[in-house]
């Protein structure tokens, strides 16, 4: 199923899972996702790494195991580090498991690894992509602005050239102000960008993990959101359940203000994916 259509009746629900790496064995995720299954998301995606840091054979393989089960996959596919024979090949494997939905990607820049030359954006590989084959391609945006963008001018800019090459839905990176995501979402519009947009959201179970994923994305951190890290920061499980808290909060506020859909980043934690579902179940597809 395209993940486009879901937008049609419903706010979506879905949720992000990695593989594991290479030293890692797959029945890790395998596990997660038997219990993500029962929730009953409307699609998970799977990562897939630009740099070679994990196993992309495993994200194939955890890819046709969600669609396996019922649900619909979705697959990132990122550019910046192969060229266009590499990506034609990843395009086969990906067309040879059925999979029809795709997460078109940049990628992120690695110092330790030189970045090929034939996709410089996410744009071109949305073009290459739509040239290969019939499938639907989602792609990445940044309500506080991408890092490497001028402006957030230039930002949407480039978004729109995103959307215009043929993405029919876009998801967030993380973000924990959702204001920033109301002034996004109307600057998007008034760009011209009339896809779905989702709601990156990525709760709180770890301090430096967040420091170092919202240095790497630009991501704000609001004082309300210091100031619980610094109070549980040295009790996890109370930094859990108040993450999946703030979570909760910034979901329910989200979906009373009209957005198409909510993407969980769940770090391939069953547990805080199950927690915040439940709790969000009863206002999801509240109309």
């Amino acid at each position: 199923m395209s993940v486009k259509d879901l937008f049609k009746d419903k706010t979506v629900f879905s949720f992000e899972v990695f593989p594991p790496k290479k030293t890692s064995p797959i029945d890790v995720v395998y596990k997660t996702l038997d219990e993500l299954q029962d929730l009953k998301p409307d699609f998970i995606s799977v990562t897939f790494s630009a740099g070679g840091s994990s196993n992309n054979t495993y994200a194939l393989d955890i890819a046709s195991r969600i669609k396996n089960s019922g649900i619909t996959p979705m697959i990132h596919l990122p550019c910046i580090n192969y060229t266009k024979e590499e990506i034609t090949e990843t395009l086969s494997q990906i067309k040879e498991r059925c999979i029809e939905n795709i997460l078109a990607l940049r990628g992120d820049l690695n110092p330790d690894i030189p970045p090929k030359t034939d996709f410089r954006y996410a744009s071109d590989l949305v073009e290459f992509i739509r040239q290969y084959g019939d499938f639907d391609i989602a792609g990445a945006c940044y309500p506080e602005v991408h890092p490497d963008a001028d402006s957030m001018v230039d930002d949407i800019r480039n978004l729109k050239k995103k959307v215009d090459a043929g993405t029919s839905h876009l998801i967030t990176q993380l973000f924990f102000d959702n204001d920033c995501f109301y002034s996004f979402r109307e600057k998007a519009e008034l760009a011209g960008i009339d896809v779905p947009i989702e709601a990156g959201i990525m709760p709180v179970v770890n301090k430096k993990q967040i420091e170092r994923m919202v240095t790497t994305c630009g991501a704000s951190l609001p004082a309300k959101f210091v100031r619980i890290m610094n109070k549980y920061e040295d009790n996890p499980e109370a930094l859990r359940d108040a993450g999946i808290a703030y979570a909760i909060n910034q979901i329910v506020d989200l979906v009373a203000s009209g957005v198409d859909g909510i993407h969980l980043y769940t770090m391939n934690n069953a547990y805080v994916a199950r927690k915040i579902s439940e709790a969000v179940s009863g206002i999801i597809n509240v109309k």
